[in-house]
Formats: C-alpha cells, sequence, structure tokens
C-alpha cells in the first residue's frame, strides 16, 4: 500500500512539474481584446421601426384585470365535526387485512 501511494505521489509531481515547464514558454502576459461579431440589420442607430409581434395570431381574447371572489358562487361550509364523522365512517368500512405480520 505504501509503494501504491509513494508511486501515485510521484506521477502526480511529475505530471505537474510538467505542467508548469510546458505552460511557461507559451503565455504571455498581453492583453487581448476581444471583437463581438454583430448582426448589422438589428444593431444600427436609426429610427423606430414599426412594431412587430412575436406571438402568433390567434382569435382568442381575453380581459385584464382581476375578479374579486365574491362574484363566484361559494360552496356550503361543512361543520368540522360532521367532515370527522364522515371519515370515521368511511375508515370503518375499509376491507381489514386478513393475515398480521409480527417482525420478531
Amino acid at each position: 500500500m505504501k509503494k501504491i501511494l509513494f508511486v501515485f505521489c510521484l506521477l502526480s509531481t511529475v505530471a505537474a512539474f510538467g505542467q508548469l515547464s510546458i505552460g511557461a514558454g507559451s503565455l504571455n502576459n498581453q492583453a487581448q481584446s476581444y471583437q463581438f461579431q454583430t448582426h448589422p440589420s438589428h444593431a444600427d442607430y436609426g429610427s423606430m421601426s414599426e412594431e412587430r409581434s412575436v406571438l402568433p395570431s390567434t382569435t382568442f381574447w381575453s380581459a385584464q384585470g382581476e375578479r374579486r371572489p365574491s362574484d363566484f358562487a361559494q360552496p356550503e361550509a361543512l361543520p368540522l365535526g360532521t367532515i370527522a364523522r364522515e371519515l370515521k365512517r368511511q375508515r370503518g368500512e375499509l376491507k381489514k387485512s386478513r393475515v398480521v405480520w409480527i417482525n420478531q
């Protein structure tokens, strides 16, 4: 195990020094400017063009704004006791398992 670790460290050191010596000669410290490609028809100064819609043309119309919740019919509120009794009745009607597993 110690030999494998020693060989791994040795190879890692050799690789690190190899990268240092190869990259040192090719790097320079001069600033490099990047030229962006432009599209002449969209990146030009001029008068405003006409409005173009990016949405597909449809015959669907919608209105803006919100309606109050009171404009809609609200269901009758049931008391919690009635809901609890209904849930208890439904739970009693479920099938019971015939097999009982006991982990020991």
